[in-house]
């Protein structure tokens, strides 16, 4: 069985949220609407009995007793009394509220006829003073007791939870009303509007779910869409597809996860084709040695080449081609795997740096080139390891020999500059592109399309040196040389302050 997606389960989940919310919501307004309703048919009770217990104390100040109301029709006109009463008083609010917000309103209201409305003008009245007959059955039924709380009129008072309401006349309490209050909603009236209430609040209910639906649908799919993207793009990156690319046109979130992933796809691809470069370029610097190799070892078979010193000094040659490469590869392996061991000692970069001058002067001669060093002689001392930079100052000079024409220059010089010792190494024609700068420190870079090895070494020393540097806490560059070559300027910080910084003892560089 198929487990749901991820976009059925943030769909499930609102929803599902959403649905017990609403039900929640829709019984506890059920709950709380059956509580109130039943306390406003109370409230209303109890004003019903206050209003008849005004009537009846009307009729006992007139009448001076109970004993005419024994007769059941003069207790229902008492009882149909105090509910005309009671309406006509809820009318006339209603007309006094809908007054004060007329405007324009001109002259009083019949306040005084009002005012003749009471007790005593309808308990007696004659043909022309009758209460208007109500419609339908009286809806409670009170009972009268006396003051002594004998039965005087109304149903007879049986035991249960019963209230009852004094009536009293000039202070004196006469009689008591004895009523039972509603316990639940019996009206008719009361009951339809309950039901509507309950209907329409179920109603509410149904929309608001299926508003949740259809939200939580969209929401679902427009939350997911894109990672399902990511998903896809995600898998062709796995499969090799470095290419692949999604849109990032959201801004949010998720549109800079796309972004990073598009970042991600660009950095693999890039690095794909660095790797393919590699290979291709490491499999030309081997093959070339090895054909050397080969055809001079076939030729010495073959009796085509006398087996002589001056062979044997070739295949030597050939032997330490192959021999430096891969060690340079292994180093740069080394380095990359942060298993370079760095011995840091205080060092003075003056005195190394004219030591190894005058160590490649002589070839520098044999090439046709002048060799200027400007060094000063007060010791410029920075914690390095005294074989890394030599190294570093070898692959240099190196450079310079092997890229620079015949009868030019290679300038070395070394400053001091806040808290740096700044080297540079400055050699003239030829130079190299503005943007070929950059790339000069990457691996088996060389700057000439043809890949023979007679105008240089494979494009490995540079990098060295940027990864002998680095982990030094220096930096390497490259720019344009004044005498029109290429310069390399390399900075490290000065022993007191590397000291400052806490940088001693052996350390492993990257």
């Amino acid at each position: 069985m198929r487990r749901p997606g991820i976009t059925a389960k943030l769909f499930l989940a609102i929803l599902g949220v959403t649905l017990c919310v609403v039900v929640l919501m829709t019984f506890a307004v059920q709950v709380t609407f059956r509580s109130d309703f039943l306390d406003y048919v109370r409230e209303r009770e109890g004003e019903r009995i206050a209003v008849l217990a005004s009537v009846l104390a009307d009729y006992y100040r007139e009448a001076g007793d109970w004993e005419d109301l024994s007769e059941p029709r003069r207790w229902r006109h008492l009882v149909r009394e105090a509910l005309w009463r009671q309406r006509k008083a809820e009318a006339d609010h209603r007309e006094r509220e809908e007054g004060a917000h007329r405007e324009g309103d001109g002259g009083d209201d019949d306040d005084d006829d009002d005012d003749d409305h009471d007790g005593s003008r309808h308990l007696f009245a004659g043909p022309g003073g009758d209460v208007p007959a109500m419609q339908g059955p009286v809806r409670f039924g009170p009972a009268l007791l006396d003051a002594d709380r004998r039965h005087v009129a109304g149903p007879k008072v049986v035991s249960g939870q019963t209230e009852s309401r004094p009536v009293v006349v000039d202070g004196a309490t006469v009689g008591w009303l004895v009523y039972r209050p509603p316990g639940r909603i019996t009206d008719e009236l009361a009951l339809r509007f309950q039901e509507k209430q309950f209907h329409a609040a179920w109603m509410t209910a149904l929309v608001v779910v299926v508003l949740a639906t259809v939200v939580s649908l969209l929401l679902a799919r427009g939350f997911l869409a894109p990672v399902r993207r990511l998903a896809g793009g995600t898998r062709a990156l796995t499969a090799g597809r470095f290419d692949t690319r999604v849109d990032e046109s959201r801004r949010d979130e998720l549109g800079q996860l796309a972004n990073d992933f598009n970042r991600l796809a660009e950095t693999l691809e890039r690095n794909e084709r660095l790797r393919r470069a590699f290979m291709a370029d490491i499999s030309h610097e081997l093959r070339t040695p090895l054909s050397v190799l080969r055809a001079e070892l076939e030729a010495m078979e073959d009796g085509v080449r006398p087996l002589t010193r001056e062979s044997l000094t070739g295949l030597q040659g050939s032997v330490a081609t192959l021999s430096k490469l891969v060690d340079d590869l292994y180093e740069l392996s080394l380095a990359d795997a942060g298993a370079l061991n760095y011995r840091m000692e205080a060092l003075d970069l003056a005195a190394l740096a004219r030591a190894s001058a005058e160590q490649w002067r002589p070839r520098m001669a044999d090439a046709g080139l002048t060799l200027t060093v400007q060094v000063p002689e007060a010791p410029v001392t920075v914690t390095a390891d005294r074989g890394r930079v030599n190294q570093l100052l070898g692959n240099l000079l190196h450079n310079s020999l092997c890229y620079t024409d015949r009868d030019g220059e290679v300038r070395l010089s070394l400053t001091t500059r806040d808290g740096e010792a700044v080297l540079r190494l400055e050699d003239s024609a030829p130079g190299v592109p503005a943007e070929a700068l950059e790339r000069l420190f990457e691996r088996l870079y060389r700057v000439e399309g043809s890949r023979s090895r007679s105008s240089g070494g494979a494009g490995l020393g540079l990098a060295i040196c940027r990864n002998i540097v680095e982990a030094h806490g220096g930096r390497i560059e490259a720019y344009p040389s004044p005498a029109g070559g290429v310069g390399i300027r390399l900075t490290l910080p000065l022993a007191d302050r590397v000291n400052g910084a806490g940088q001693t003892g052996r350390v492993s560089g990257a």
